[in-house]
């Protein structure tokens, strides 16, 4: 556990058990540098505590680098919930974790992620003022998928074989919570033709039936031939198994932590893949919660969704000056902002 601390260069880790609600969490502060951390709360059923560890680490250090890149003056923290096998109240958890996060003094700020929903953030803020996206503030799903069609939109720009126009395009969209359905509009409404999937069958006959997309099968998804691959599940989609399968031009989607490993990069480099690095092109999510949070207004907050755009093409024109891949120049560009320089340079 230590290593993987020393690695990411995460300030601390902090666990949590309480009896009478079932509480098991873990909340990871990367850096506050740049403010105090903000980070979602994700529940979900981890196998062991040993995946949450890893999971919470990676998104913690994983919010830092969105922030930086986004221009937000926050640090970058994350928390994960493992969901009780047993029935449980959710009233009773999310309080005992709005108490946990009380205990930080405010060097913690927690939002929705994977599993949590508004009333959960409600729930939250009857226990810390220290909460964000609640039933005041919003869902920020929305405003990640906008950062995230604005990135493809990048992309094309920046993509020799593609043209400028999605109008005829074929996508294939990972996941259909509350960014990727919201996604799959922003590109239907272009003529895009749709290829979607998702674990809740559910889910997948609501996007044929209002987008006339195409189901197709969850583990066949990224294998779909396509213009533009749009991972928005959970993470760790690009592996060295499933990147050869890849038949694409582009990788742009929402899900945090796409590549399981570092050297994924270079690998999708070298399969000439042209990939939108996650924390960069899935923080207009971000933005809203803290400009939100700050009082912005709405008109400012989509301005600076907009800028996700911009940065995205000076990404990716270093790519083509350098040949480095996408995922280390975002990690460069980050790490200049969070430390000085990175550590490379």
């Amino acid at each position: 556990m230590f290593k993987q601390i020393t690695e990411a260069k995460l300030n601390d880790l902090h666990f949590k058990y309480d009896e009478d609600s079932g509480l098991r969490s873990i909340i990871a502060i990367h850096s506050t540098v740049r403010g105090p951390a903000l980070g979602g709360c994700r529940i979900i059923p981890y196998s062991c505590s040993k995946d949450a560890v890893t999971d919470v680490i990676r998104l913690a250090r994983g919010m830092s680098y969105k922030a930086a890149l986004a221009g937000i003056e926050l640090g970058g923290g994350k928390a994960v919930i493992i969901q009780p096998t047993h029935d449980f109240s959710r009233e009773k958890l999310f309080k005992a974790f709005g108490r946990f996060v009380n205990e930080l003094n405010g060097r913690y700020i927690t939002a929705i992620d994977s599993g949590a929903c508004v009333k959960d953030m409600d729930y939250i803020a009857n226990e810390s003022k220290h909460v964000t996206c609640t039933s005041s503030t919003g869902n920020p799903g929305p405003y990640t998928a906008k950062g995230v069609f604005l990135g493809i939109k990048a992309c094309l720009s920046a993509s020799p074989e593609l043209n400028d126009s999605l109008s005829g395009m074929r996508v294939a969209v990972q996941g259909l919570g509350n960014v990727g359905y919201a996604l799959c509009a922003l590109l239907h409404d272009q003529g895009v033709h749709l290829y979607v999937s998702d674990v809740d069958q559910h889910k997948v006959s609501q996007c044929v039936d209002d987008f006339g997309a195409v189901s197709v099968a969850a583990e066949d998804i990224h294998k779909t031939p396509c213009e533009i691959f749009s991972p928005c599940g959970l993470g760790g989609i690009l592996s060295e198994k499933t990147i050869p399968e890849l038949q694409c031009s582009v990788v742009a989607g929402s899900a945090n932590n796409q590549l399981l490993t570092s050297a994924c990069g270079q690998q999708l480099e070298e399969k000439g893949i042209l990939y939108a690095p996650d924390y960069l092109i899935n923080s207009g999510g971000l933005i809203f919660v803290a400009k939100a949070h700050q009082g912005w207004s709405e008109q400012k907050v989509n301005r600076h969704i907009e800028n996700i755009y911009y940065t995205l093409l000076k990404l990716f024109d270093r790519n083509k000056q350098t040949g480095e891949p996408c995922s280390v120049i975002a990690d460069h560009m980050a790490e200049a902002m969070l430390f000085g320089s990175s550590p490379d340079t």
